[in-house]
């Protein structure tokens, strides 16, 4: 409180710059702190009148859109100025608050205080700002945006100097300016720690507001996070260090057999889900990732296989603070490695081209097959469409959404086959994943498995095989879960099986599981008629894949395919006129660009340019018929010796010792 001496020294100062606009010249300047002068100078140069104050107030929409506007500040405030006025209670004071531009937003006080401000118009909506009613603590707190305490003569309006005011300004959580607290009261009862009654109650507002922000914040963290859950494919669970279900979303929660969240929350995941302790301890993990099948024990419902993802939650000093769980129907995630790996067949009916009368019956077959829910045998050389009747059989059958998984038989390693078909648990061999790996049997689950080549199948594989059709359930290698499986099987050879059991290298009882419905599938050379059409077909294909404009095929070269006994059959044919339309320079497809042993096939070339005789023609050969003399010429030529046969041959003994059991061949006996 300023002493009477000091506020004479104060008034007279403030007439004598009220008069000259400056206190240069006056004895009492010393008396004035800088802060107020600077105000008062300010004061001047806006031209506020010191005895007749500016009284302007907002009209009621533009109070309203102001309050509306500084709301969350109002609430906030509002319980600190009700406990500052309770300080100062019929005591004569006023508690207000402005906004960032000195518009009275709240005003608290005595009834008779409150009165006589509404005669002055200090009233809500009133402006206290600098330019409006020159120093007071309000619009110098704003303008200098720090607390301060403005005594009587301080004031630059005249009638202003029989109050004390101390004014605080508001930051937001971001540092900026939103308003101002300010207590006023008789000159003669304020105190130097009324200023400090207010920093205190803004220190308060601002710590509020702080808070405010940071439950918005939180609010919505929780509220994305419910969305990002709820919006997940799979069922999520949040679990604490515990193990306690902290939060779920609904497909979760459909998978655990519970009808509301609050019935799974707080409650211990062990509740609700089997597996291994021994081996995993859920809460415990504390990997990057840990993949597992678990069973989810679900009441008054069947068992449940999923999949589990783990992935621990981390805070800022990487300390473990949760765990999100994901679990998927494995169903559903072989499909989706189905979908994502392309193991869905392409092809239909009408992508099988040929109107002969043996390509017409295998395809009236295949579609009575896709009716039906038996097993499949394809026969027919390589070469001549097997899995395109499989694709074909599949897309025309009720598993037609299903997954389409093919295996060929013939081209895995012996020691590799079993864990293939049915998969395995980890650790059940060296180099196996530590989570397993799931067999062709279960990605084809629901679907159809083509299992091509299927009379090069080990014999003791074949056995397992036999005990799946029969049971369908299968047990991963190293493994002891039977998992029921719903697979439909095409299987395809080019083998004579009948012979192949008499061999003693196919199992009868197998061969009768799986010959239900067979389906023997024309060589090319049985069906010439549709080589044309096939050749027509190819020759679109590759213009469009290399960009060509081959426009058709010379009258020569049909006359040359349809001489070719083509033991490659279509593939073949697909190759040949690949070939030439890679190497082909015009627009018309001739002799020039068929390989050399089928320009020799055309009428022409046989008269002029052969060089046997009709008795001397060298007989067409199958690949494999090929195969099998290179083969017994080597063993030959090394005497039996199979490293050195498969360097003569220029492949690996694995191939040779697998191409020997194909043929049968004892390479014992070669040996001298």
């Amino acid at each position: 409180m300023f002493e009477k001496n000091q506020s004479l020294k104060i008034s007279k100062a403030w007439d004598y710059f009220i008069q000259h606009g400056t206190l240069d010249g006056s004895l009492e300047k010393d008396y004035v702190r800088d802060v107020i002068l600077k105000s008062w100078e300010r004061s001047y140069q806006h031209q506020v009148d010191p005895f007749h104050e500016k009284k302007p107030i907002l009209s009621p929409k533009e109070f309203q859109q102001k309050f509306q506007r500084r709301k969350t500040l109002i609430n906030i405030a509002k319980p600190y100025m009700h406990k500052l006025y309770s300080f100062v209670k019929n005591s004569g004071f006023l508690v207000i608050l402005t906004d960032e531009d000195g518009y009275l937003l709240e005003l608290i006080g005595d009834p008779d205080i409150l009165l006589e401000a509404e005669k002055s118009k200090l009233v809500l909506g009133a402006n206290r700002n600098e330019k409006n009613v020159g120093t007071n603590a309000i619009g110098t707190s704003l303008a200098i945006e720090q607390p301060i305490q403005v005594w009587a003569e301080e004031h630059y309006l005249k009638r202003h100097h029989t109050w004390t005011c101390s004014a605080a300004p508001i930051y937001d959580p971001n540092g900026k300016l939103v308003g101002c607290l300010d207590m006023t009261g008789p000159r003669e009862k304020v105190h130097a720690h009324t200023l400090g009654m207010v920093v205190a109650a803004v220190d308060g507002i601002e710590k509020q507001m702080r808070m405010e922000r940071a439950y918005r914040h939180i609010s919505l963290i929780n509220s994305q996070l419910n969305a990002s859950l709820e919006a997940s494919v799979s069922g999520t669970i949040l679990i604490d260090n515990n193990g306690i279900i902290t939060q779920i979303n609904t497909i979760a929660t459909n998978m655990l057999g519970v009808k509301e969240k609050k019935q799974a929350i707080g409650k211990h995941i062990d509740s609700f889900i089997e597996y291994d302790k021994n081996n995993l301890d859920i809460p415990a993990i504390d990997d990057n990732i840990y993949y597992y099948e678990i069973t989810l024990n679900v009441k008054n419902n069947p068992p449940l296989h999923c999949t589990l993802t783990a992935i621990p939650a981390k805070n800022d000093q990487g300390q473990k603070c949760g765990i999100v769980l994901t679990l998927n129907n494995i169903k559903r995630v072989q499909s989706l490695v189905n979908k994502m790996t392309g193991s869905q067949a392409k092809f239909t009916f009408d992508n099988i081209l040929g109107d002969s009368q043996a390509m017409q019956e295998a395809k009236r077959l295949g579609m009575l097959a896709a009716k039906s829910t038996s097993n499949v045998l394809l026969l027919g050389e390589s070469g001549t469409g097997k899995e395109l009747f499989a694709q074909s059989i599949h897309n025309a059958s009720d598993r037609r959404d299903g997954p389409f998984i093919a295996i060929n038989c013939g081209a895995l390693p012996r020691e590799l086959i079993e864990s293939e078909l049915f998969g395995y648990e980890g650790g059940a061999f060296t180099g196996s994943k530590k989570e397993g790996h799931p067999g062709k049997f279960e990605l084809a689950n629901g679907g159809t498995l083509f299992l091509d080549e299927i009379g090069d199948m080990p014999l003791d594989i074949q056995v397992t095989l036999l005990r799946v059709l029969q049971n369908r359930e299968i047990v991963r290698v190293g493994g002891k879960t039977v998992k029921p499986i719903d697979v439909r099987i095409i299987a395809a050879t080019h083998r004579n099986l009948e012979k192949s059991i008499e061999n003693k290298t196919f199992r009868s009882d197998l061969y009768y599981r799986l010959n239900v419905f067979s389906i023997s599938i024309p060589a090319l050379r049985d069906r010439k008629q549709d080589i044309k059409p096939l050749a027509d077909y190819f020759l679109r294909k590759y213009n469009m894949n290399f960009h060509k404009q081959v426009s058709k095929i010379d009258k020569d070269v049909y006359e040359a395919l349809m001489q070719y006994d083509w033991p490659g059959n279509v593939r073949e044919l697909e190759n040949v006129i690949e070939r030439g339309i890679n190497i082909c320079q015009g627009k018309v497809f001739t002799m020039m660009e068929l390989p050399e042993h089928l320009q020799n096939k055309s009428p022409a070339s046989q008269e002029t340019n052969t060089p046997f005789s009709k008795e001397e023609k060298i007989p067409a050969q199958s690949i494999e018929d090929v195969e099998y003399e290179a083969i017994i010429a080597a063993l030959s030529e090394t005497n039996g010796n199979i490293k050195q046969a498969a360097d003569v041959l220029n492949i690996s003994r694995r191939t040779l010792y697998r191409k020997l059991d194909k043929f049968q061949i004892d390479y014992s006996k070669y040996r001298k």
